[in-house]
């Protein structure tokens, strides 16, 4: 995760991130998994929003070597977004038609498990494992962002690899629609 900075910590928590590893160092926290930490600070700094609880957390087990980059507790995630000058309509039926969907997106057999036009999109991907939400975002008349989510991956390779899949995939998304 991008690490919120001391100032912000401290503005919201009470404890700058030092502060917090010292504490929970001095709990021994390493010996907890996530759930356990974050109902630690909860139990033990009552004011700390939840919010703050789980990003005190998951800093704390990134420093500590106890999670990777982009790893969430079923494996690791990665997002990506683009905003292209299309409608959001139109967006989204670049991801909802199977034909428009080929255009930019060959090979790759998905399941629509749920959508929500113009808003969102959740797929299984052609694994059959892992997961992808597209979100979909108006951004003027003629514009529209999809901010991309994929989850469950297997490792911190898998997660660098479906970064560059997204980023190019994304692009030719752009390209498809803009002309």
């Amino acid at each position: 995760m991008e690490r919120v900075s001391d100032d912000a910590m401290r503005s919201k928590t009470g404890h700058s991130w030092g502060e917090w590893f010292e504490l929970l160092d001095a709990d021994e926290a390493v010996s907890m998994d996530h759930k356990e930490i974050v109902a630690h600070i909860g139990r033990n700094h009552p004011g700390v929003p939840e919010w703050w609880r789980q990003t005190v957390t998951t800093g704390y087990e990134e420093a500590r070597g106890l999670r990777e980059k982009h790893q969430k507790p079923d494996g690791f995630e990665i997002s990506r977004s683009k905003t292209i000058g299309v409608t959001v309509n139109r967006l989204f039926e670049a991801w909802s038609d199977l034909d428009m969907r080929e255009q930019w997106l060959p090979d790759h057999e998905v399941v629509v498990r749920r959508a929500t036009r113009d808003k969102s999109m959740r797929l299984t991907w052609s694994d059959g494992y892992t997961h992808v939400d597209a979100n979909f975002y108006p951004r003027g008349d003629e514009r529209a962002q999809v901010a991309i989510q994929h989850r469950k991956l297997a490792d911190t390779d898998a997660a660098e690899d479906a970064k560059m899949f997204w980023s190019c995939r994304l692009a030719e998304l752009k390209k498809h629609l803009e002309g």
